[in-house]
């Protein structure tokens, strides 16, 4: 039986016997959860399409925070 509190079956299912937060844990908010959402594609729901356009929508909100966080750096830069 699953545990869908801590241990749900759709982040346990990966051939490889590794849960999905034991590597997402290390990784920032938005890269962890499209890892997350690419992780369980069409395990929790069938709906495989829906959970590949969440990890997209994570993904590029990561790509706009680094380029945010790049031009903080260089006007920081140029100040100086």
């Amino acid at each position: 039986m699953s545990d869908n509190v801590n241990s749900p079956a759709h982040y346990t299912q990966h051939p490889s016997g590794v849960e999905c937060i034991q590597i997402t844990e290390h990784m920032t908010f938005n890269i962890g959860n499209a890892m997350k959402y690419l992780w369980r594609a069409g395990l929790k729901s069938p709906d495989a399409i829906e959970d590949l356009e969440k990890a997209a929508w994570y993904a590029h909100r990561e790509v706009a925070r680094l380029k945010r966080e790049a031009a903080r750096i260089k006007r920081v830069k140029k100040k100086k």
